[in-house]
């Protein structure tokens, strides 16, 4: 005789208990498509669910103790189990990314808020000898928020065009010619050092260069989570206020000094240094 199974089901009370969750929350998952009921009775509309559930359900239960939205836990349980570990590693970097933004932000609003009080501690002036240099340039009047992404795509045109030269010779840097917020554009240099060939003539035809002349100046390295439109705004504030400080003069506009890769590091790897060229 055929030995048949028959598989035990749970009220949804049960299994709320059993799972972790609340008869609510089921309630809710059952809506998204997230968690289905084995069966519905057709009269009374009764859920019933198969124990082989519960292990599905528990992992609904820890991934919403992180706070993780719904959306993010379904395509983490419809995903293969050999990728569900990854996710959540995807998930919480970009939760410590945000954290970490949202630190240097209250910061920010601190210094503000209270006058400038605090700012010579938040960060640390240090002074530095930088030589002269030949860089491929590309400038741009901008507004705020379309920033980022034109210093990428800009970035991204004349690290190609350096590797004509043999490539970049020094760190990436973004020179602001002027104010840039959401009301004022600039303009904006976005700066790759090179080292010429003996042959240079004219230089290249199809990017414009210039020289960097030597300089020294005063900066404060950043973390990736400080280089975020509102926050950087305290070091460069800092810097300033530093150079007043110790009766130094500005020199030349204010830029950014890129030695990391923003896409590789973490909210608090060291990415960028804010500088004033100093006299």
């Amino acid at each position: 005789m055929e030995d048949v199974r028959v598989a035990r089901l749970l009220g949804i009370g049960e299994f709320a208990r059993r799972s972790r969750l609340s008869v609510k929350a089921l309630r809710l998952y059952e809506r998204q498509g997230l968690l289905r009921p084995a069966e519905i009775g057709e009269g009374n509309g009764y859920r019933w669910y198969r124990e082989e559930q519960l292990a599905g359900a528990r992992l609904v239960a820890l991934l919403r103790r992180l706070d993780m939205p719904l959306a993010v836990v379904t395509r983490i349980v419809a995903a293969p189990e050999d990728r569900r570990a990854d996710l959540v590693a995807d998930y919480w970097a970009e939760v410590e990314h945000l954290v970490a933004v949202r630190r240097g932000l209250a910061a920010h609003l601190r210094v503000v808020l209270s006058g400038g009080k605090g700012l010579s501690e938040m960060y640390e002036v240090k002074q530095r000898e930088v030589p002269e240099q030949v860089v491929l340039t590309e400038q741009r009047h901008v507004l705020q928020p379309g920033l980022v992404d034109w210093i990428g795509d800009a970035m991204t045109r004349l690290e190609t065009a350096a590797r004509a030269y043999g490539g970049i010779s020094a760190a990436p840097f973004v020179v602001y010619h002027g104010e840039v917020n959401e009301d004022s554009d600039g303009p904006v240099e976005a700066c790759v050092p090179i080292n010429p060939p003996a042959d240079w003539g004219d230089g290249p035809s199809t990017t414009a260069y210039r020289v960097e002349p030597a300089h020294r100046e005063a900066y404060v390295r950043l973390t990736k989570a400080q280089v975020v439109f509102p926050q950087i705004l305290s070091a460069y504030d800092a810097v300033a206020a530093w150079l007043k400080e110790n009766d130094f003069a500005i020199a030349d506009s204010p830029r950014e000094v890129y030695f990391e890769s923003m896409g590789d590091a973490g909210p608090d790897d060291v990415a960028c240094d804010v500088a004033f060229p100093m006299r």
